[in-house]
């Protein structure tokens, strides 16, 4: 059930046992089964949030963004979905949807973002691969990795497990 204030339009689909908190603006997304979504989270048209995924508050995911299933994404996360955002077009007019191009990221199950994290489009974070908080994320992050920093760098590989510690 969802919290007080939030707006769910009536495209969205929700799977099963979904946790809805406070503050939450929903549209034309997909949301699967047992996935938790913190407050004042935001999640746009077309973007895709998988199975037992844990959005934390105060995320942004925009348009053109998969999350598979099991993903942790930490407090104020944001997602971006333009190369080149502008306001106005050459002439001074407003830009609108046919002015630009989504690019797609996709973040690959298992994977954590922490905290404060921003991903640039048009990247892949691969599976189990963890994002440190406040990581800037330039390029794609490979499976098992650990990237931290401005640009984020991966610092280290695991090889075996699924559920390591730190």
């Amino acid at each position: 059930m969802p919290g007080q204030f939030c707006v769910i339009a009536p495209d969205v689909k929700l799977g099963r046992d979904v946790s809805i908190y406070n503050f939450v603006n929903l549209y034309g997304c997909e949301i699967g089964d047992g996935s938790r979504i913190g407050s004042f989270v935001e999640i746009q048209k077309d973007a895709r949030v998988g199975r037992n995924c844990k959005i934390s508050s105060h995320t942004f995911i925009c348009e053109g963004v998969t999350i598979e299933d099991e993903v942790f994404v930490g407090h104020n996360v944001t997602f971006i979905n333009d190369k080149y955002p502008r306001a106005t077009s050459v002439n001074g007019s407003l830009k609108t949807d046919a002015d630009w191009k989504v690019v797609p990221t996709v973040v690959k199950r298992g994977a954590s973002i922490g905290s404060g994290a921003t991903l640039l489009c048009g990247v892949t974070i691969g599976e189990r691969a963890i994002v440190g908080a406040g990581a800037v994320v330039t390029r794609d992050l490979p499976a098992n990795s650990t990237a931290v920093g401005v640009p984020a760098q991966v610092v280290r590989t695991r090889t075996v497990g699924w559920h390591l510690s730190v």
